[in-house]
């Protein structure tokens, strides 16, 4: 089954960009006094400004003036948890449902204002978030959603506490169960639920976590066996990629081996497995912006600062290598965990592990729109593609790091419909 492309609702009409410097997403250089031409939502022109008017069948066309600035492809944040509000725990749970998916909404519109229009949901949200956009019901980044993530019991995947009890932010109206797995029944049972519930990735996690309430990093997750069972399942049901959690080098190792198209974090890989994630085309997502997410020195204890600070750089030098090493990269924030809004940081950080402005730009961008299946459409200005834009006054080749600063994203179109992040 080829990768499901979530549409949202289309501009009518003939839309002309002029005027800016284009970076287009594919890594070639940017392109001063371009112009970008969309019908309808999809792309129909890319190249110099045209000096006279274009038509379409209704009459002129619409034009807007980017002179001064610069014109980039819609963002695509392969990993955020859209569903993650920020609120105390206690809070949350007291609201009731209707606050909950208001709220979410108020996300998902921050979100594509931020820049970022498409975006792959890696556990928390149902797919009605994505059908909702979809429609149109409300604004926000297209969407793919992992549904749940899979772990054995005590894993990262498993909310329950010593105790017996469920935390408030795992109390989720219309999501199914934690996806815990022991056995292969429950690997064949839970995936199969997912499949039918409408998940686009299957997330897996075959190491533990940070802030999960029974394991630790280092821990053991799922086995290759079941990431082998999980690549069966899809294949024989249309397909889906897997995508795995994964902070230890063995952990990655049974991801990449069982058949994962991509490993979430990867902070400490192994030269060996570095070599083996290029021998088999596996994206890495690192998540930099919520590993380098400072803690607050006034309630974290000094023991966890000082394991804060090694996690992050042996992280940092893990995905270093795997740039050097030429290990494809797609940009990914674990937003939720990282502030909602602030998705483009991660920009700045694949620059300081290596990548050049320009192939961070497309790691966050084109690489990404290839991981999710979506290519075809989406990660570049080129013509028949859909007109996803963000436009900044910031040149981007040379302040990427102010991307996401509030007010920087002038405009973001989605489809060729224009939204201004200014109007609020």
């Amino acid at each position: 089954m080829p990768a499901r492309l979530p549409h949202t609702p289309v501009a009518q009409g003939t839309v002309r960009f002029v005027g800016a410097t284009l970076v287009d997403g594919t890594g070639a250089p940017p392109s001063a006094d371009a112009e970008v031409e969309a019908r309808d939502g999809v792309i129909t022109y890319v190249g110099p400004r045209r000096p006279t008017p274009v038509a379409d069948g209704d009459g002129a066309a619409r034009v807007v003036d980017l002179a001064g600035s610069y014109l980039l492809p819609g963002f695509v944040d392969a990993h955020v948890h859209l569903a993650m509000v920020p609120d105390e725990p206690e809070t949350l749970r007291g609201w009731f449902a209707e606050e909950s998916v208001l709220e979410v909404a108020a996300v998902l519109r921050s979100t594509l204002l931020a820049g970022v229009t498409t975006a792959r949901d890696l556990d928390g949200l149902t797919p009605g978030y994505r059908n909702a956009v979809a429609r149109g019901t409300t604004t926000g980044p297209r969407l793919h959603v992992a549904v749940a993530m899979l772990s054995p019991t005590g894993g990262h995947a498993d909310p329950v506490r010593a105790n017996g009890s469920l935390p408030a932010w795992a109390t989720r109206p219309g999501m199914p169960p934690a996806g815990i797995v022991d056995t292969d029944d429950d690997v064949v049972r839970t995936v199969r639920g997912l499949l039918r519930t409408g998940a686009d990735v299957i997330k897996v996690c075959t190491s533990g976590g940070v802030g999960s309430p029974n394991d630790e990093p280092g821990d053991v997750g799922l086995p290759e066996e079941h990431v082998r069972l999980i690549a069966e399942l899809v294949a024989q049901r249309g397909g889906r990629p897997i995508t795995a959690h994964a902070l230890t080098d063995a952990g990655v190792r049974a991801a990449v081996l069982g058949g994962a198209a991509s490993i979430e974090h990867g902070y400490d890989l192994s030269d060996a497995t570095i070599e083996l994630m290029l021998d088999r085309g596996t994206v890495l997502v690192p998540t930099l912006s919520t590993l380098m997410r400072e803690l607050d020195p006034a309630t974290a204890s000094p023991e966890r600062l000082r394991h804060r600070a090694a996690l992050q750089r042996q992280g940092l030098g893990s995905v270093r290598r795997a740039v050097a090493a030429g290990v494809p990269v797609a940009l990914g924030t674990d937003a939720g965990v990282h502030p909602h809004g602030r998705n483009l940081r991660e920009l700045s950080w694949l620059v300081e592990v290596g990548l050049s402005p320009l192939e961070a730009i497309r790691a966050g961008t084109l690489r990404g729109a290839a991981l999710l299946g979506l290519d075809e459409h989406l990660g570049s200005v080129e013509p028949g593609k859909l007109a996803d834009l963000v436009v900044t006054d910031v040149d981007p080749l040379v302040a990427i790091d102010r991307l996401a600063d509030d007010g920087v994203v002038r405009l973001v179109v989605q489809a060729g419909r224009v939204l201004d992040p200014l109007a609020g």
